[in-house]
């Protein structure tokens, strides 16, 4: 089978021009002719790879335009496509017609960095609300962050349906509880959902500007506030995207204390997730005894890393706080009493007929539909796609404890919570395994910041999904560009197609079997 590689340049000839300043070496970056990017799309598209991410980057600290990357992915290989776009002309011809998940990635590099996807369907801005003045991009860098915006008047124009007896509701963007703000626009018909369209951005907080305007070691802090309830999994993958770019090998010790965290984090979150699903279908009891469980693993957290998320533990060079083998001892013990109280309440799960009356066959994401919206994380397993990428693209310890991956077919609320019950039983595997064989030794060195116009990747599978991280030095070896992408920036476009054919009243539990962050989006 032939790789993207050579797919691409067979496709693409002496137009494709190899990028040597991309890291590591196995992520490869090809320049094209801007009047043939949509080729490259095309090219990916026939070897059946996904969009993992679209963005642009502002060049001209270097004497250059704007750059237009696009990601694609298949299986564990990553390639990045990169065109060019003159100050006078910033604009490239849009992938939508190849790649649904282009869709808001191009409306988001419209918004704030004001480079036009000429042919989008959609020209209105995402991310960037309404009331802002038409010309500011806040990722450009002749954009100054510290001046306040001026107001203007503007309107959001949403999606209408028209026909007898169809009629509106509008939900949020402020929510009967302590989430976050995100407005859902519904047409229907009596009961029964005709569209729904979601309007995000409202948590926008300019966290890749202010990337910018930090140093190396600071951006990791950062990084770990994207998303609060990710903070280890979003460090994680930007401490690997800057050591990537330096070559700053952390310790074996320490490889293995991220990953004995990044599994801590995944049990704490499946755990509440599994309770809130539940919950919204009236079981309350699960909710209960399920944030129980969840508690536990904080408490442990906080006595053993210091913070019960393990917020700022992952550090560039290796992690911040090391175990004891008392510390040892108490997780591995709790294991046994968490696997034993956890298995117990999923027979309750799985033997309760009215809780299987509204989980099943209850906000259906196809398996066709999954590959086409280039979804991740137990979204995309629920729905028949074999994607994670501690299998495909395993870091240590993963290369040697590796993950079994749960991939289910139907695609509805309860596949969606089964995978959830199944990771977190197989966290807990990993963990005694990760602990059974922890190396001795350091648990950080040196990192020193990398040269000028240098940029790194780096993919982390989070709770959600595949995390990806891109961050490019500037010309004096400082920040010049990261670009997040979080897993809810392309699993949110699967909620508006999963709802459909279902009444409003589950809406709630489908939202919620996909709990996607409005803060990992917004950025």
């Amino acid at each position: 089978m032939s790789t993207l590689k050579e797919s691409f340049t067979s496709k693409l000839g002496t137009d494709a021009r190899q990028d040597g300043n991309q890291y590591p070496a196995s992520v490869t970056v090809f320049h094209v002719p801007r009047e043939r990017f949509i080729e490259a799309a095309r090219a990916m598209k026939t070897s059946d790879a996904r969009l993992v991410a679209e963005w642009a980057t502002d060049e001209t600290l270097f004497g250059r335009g704007f750059d237009i990357l696009a990601c694609f992915a298949k299986g564990p290989e990553y390639l990045i496509v990169k065109t060019e776009a003159p100050v006078e002309d910033p604009a490239f011809p849009t992938l939508t017609k190849k790649f649904v998940a282009a869709y808001r990635f191009e409306r988001q590099i419209r918004s704030l960095m004001g480079v036009i996807p000429a042919g989008h369907p959609d020209p209105r801005h995402w991310i960037k609300h309404e009331d802002w003045p038409e010309d500011a991009w806040p990722l450009r860098k002749s954009f100054d962050p510290s001046k306040p915006i001026p107001r203007v008047n503007g309107e959001y124009n949403f999606i209408k349906a028209e026909g007898e007896g169809v009629y509106e509701i509008p939900v949020g963007p402020v929510h009967a509880g302590i989430i976050e703000p995100g407005h859902f626009r519904f047409q229907a018909v009596g009961e029964d959902i005709l569209n729904l369209e979601e309007k995000l951005g409202y948590v926008h907080k300019g966290i890749e500007k202010r990337f910018e305007a930090l140093s190396w070691t600071e951006g990791v802090k950062l990084s770990g506030r994207v998303s609060g309830d990710t903070t280890v999994a979003h460090a994680l993958a930007y401490c690997r995207a800057i050591e990537a770019m330096t070559g700053c090998n952390p310790p074996d010790r320490a490889l293995w204390l991220r990953a004995l965290m990044l599994e801590r984090e995944r049990i704490a979150n499946h755990l509440g997730d599994i309770g809130a699903i539940c919950n919204d279908a009236a079981f309350a009891f699960l909710l209960y005894q399920l944030s129980r469980l969840r508690e536990v693993i904080l408490r442990t957290n906080d006595r053993l890393f210091g913070h019960r998320f393990m917020m700022d533990r992952v550090i560039p060079g290796g992690v911040a706080n090391d175990i004891t083998p008392d510390g040892v001892k108490e997780i591995l013990s709790e294991l046994d009493s968490l696997s034993g109280e956890f298995e117990r309440l999923i027979v309750i799960y799985d033997e309760n007929p009215s809780l299987e009356d509204r989980v099943r066959d209850t906000g259906i994401l196809t398996p066709g539909d999954a590959k086409e919206l280039g979804v991740v994380g137990f979204v995309a397993r629920a729905s028949s796609q074999s994607l994670d990428c501690r299998i495909l693209s395993p870091f240590p310890p993963y290369d040697r404890i590796i993950p079994r991956m749960a991939v289910l077919q139907t695609g509805d609320v309860h596949a969606r919570a089964w995978v959830r019950i199944e990771e977190v039983r197989e966290s807990i595997r990993i963990i005694r395994e990760m602990l059974n064989t922890l190396p001795e030794g350091k648990i950080s060195v040196r990192f020193d910041p990398p040269p000028a116009d240098r940029a790194g990747f780096a993919v982390v599978e989070g709770w959600r999904g595949e995390i990806v991280y891109w961050v490019q030095s500037g010309p004096r070896g400082e920040i010049n560009r990261c670009m997040v992408r979080d897993p809810s920036s392309v699993n949110w476009l699967a909620v508006e197609q999963a709802i459909h054919g279902n009444i409003v009243p589950d809406f709630p539990l489908c939202n919620k079997s996909f709990n996607q962050s409005y803060s990992g989006h917004d950025l």
